[in-house]
């Protein structure tokens, strides 16, 4: 069966074994940090068995589990948020929430497999889940699954996917940071060169390119190019010092915005946008909002590209409660607000009306079909 995100073809990437170990489900944060942990708060809740659920209630009519990739629970990132989807769940709808984490490729199968049977949904999240969901699912047609950033073609019958058109929400970014740019240089990076992380990269660069048609600039973007598609990689997740190191060396080149598509990586890069100071060195972040998950350097921060992971995985477990679920594809847009730009927070007095004006112009007529931002 062929394996895709929607017209993008099947990527294989090769296992790198760790120990993998799993911990207890942290506790719920207040709502306006977006139900999200700091890294360190979660790990201080951590459980020395390698295997461990975290459920918030002994007993419930209806479980859903969620598998991690490589980032963890805790990734500020596309992990984090899918989870706050199941959080939300379990505070509105009453369910049994459960994880388990991946500390390396190789622990997706056996994770998927330990909650067969225990779980009245399992969703995966992560584009490098795609082969290990699809198996589980083709061996078990009686369990429903959900994986995030990934869909099937052909759709298998107990299996939803969830993808997004980042793309919509990066053009936008990438329209904002030409706009606030003084030294005409932008810079971005991506963790591995899959669809799901090039989406915003392409997104990102037309954008910017879209504004120097308007506008008769010149904005140059460093780090990707949507025709070769050739870039930076930090071919990981994890290394907050390659997040640092990829940011600096487009820091050197002269960008002074910096886009970052590698989960927790870029949190390097954060680090050290606070420590040059934002008048030298702005990030973008993406997923979630990062003034929220980033709370020690949300000032950094100009806007992040969301990804309504949450929404979605909210949507999911509903439908499968309600008994309509099926087998497809549910797709994040602007339209239906599945992706979106963040509040500009510390940046809004900076970011100069007329050009808010135009990305709210822009933004309807992504909507209404007026601007294509696949190029």
């Amino acid at each position: 069966m062929a394996l895709c995100l929607l017209v993008f073809g099947r990527v294989c990437i090769p296992c790198v074994p760790e120990r993998r170990t799993c911990r207890a489900r942290p506790e719920r944060r207040p709502e306006e940090d977006i139900a999200m942990r700091s890294t360190g708060r979660l790990k201080g809740l951590a459980l020395a068995s390698a295997m461990v659920l975290a459920s918030a209630t002994a007993a419930s009519a209806f479980t859903a589990c969620q598998v991690t990739d490589t980032g963890g629970i805790d990734d500020n990132s596309f992990n984090q948020t899918a989870w706050k989807g199941i959080q939300d769940a379990e505070a509105g709808l009453g369910i049994d929430a459960r994880f388990l984490e991946s500390q390396a490729e190789t622990d997706y199968m056996p994770n998927i497999n330990s909650l067969l049977g225990e779980c009245d949904l399992i969703i995966t999240v992560g584009f490098l889940l795609g082969d290990a969901t699809e198996e589980a699912a083709e061996a078990n047609p009686g369990q429903k699954f959900s994986i995030v950033d990934f869909a099937y073609d052909p759709a298998l019958d107990n299996v939803v996917g969830q993808v997004f058109a980042t793309d919509q929400a990066a053009f936008l970014a990438g329209y904002l940071a030409a706009g606030m740019t003084e030294t005409g240089i932008l810079g971005t990076f991506g963790g591995i060169n899959i669809p799901p992380v090039t989406i915003f990269m392409n997104g990102f660069v037309r954008g910017a390119d879209y504004y120097n048609d308007q506008k008769g600039t010149e904005v140059r973007v460093l780090g990707w190019d949507p025709d070769t598609e050739q870039g930076l990689f930090t071919n990981n997740f994890e290394s907050l010092d390659d997040g640092r190191a990829f940011a600096q060396n487009l820091y050197d080149e002269g960008a002074d915005i910096v886009l970052p598509v590698a989960g927790p990586v870029g949190l390097g890069s954060a680090a050290l946008a606070d420590e040059l100071g934002t008048d030298e060195l702005k990030i973008i972040g993406v997923d979630a909002d990062l003034y929220f998950t980033d709370p020690e350097k949300q000032h950094v921060y100009l806007t992040s590209i969301m990804k309504r992971m949450d929404s979605t995985v909210y949507q999911v477990i509903e439908a499968a409660m309600e008994g309509s679920f099926e087998g497809g594809v549910i797709v994040g847009t602007l339209e239906n607000e599945g992706v979106g730009l963040s509040p500009y927070h510390d940046f809004d007095d900076a970011v100069p009306d007329e050009l808010k004006a135009e990305i709210e112009a822009i933004r309807q007529a992504i909507i209404d079909g007026e601007i294509d931002v696949s190029g």
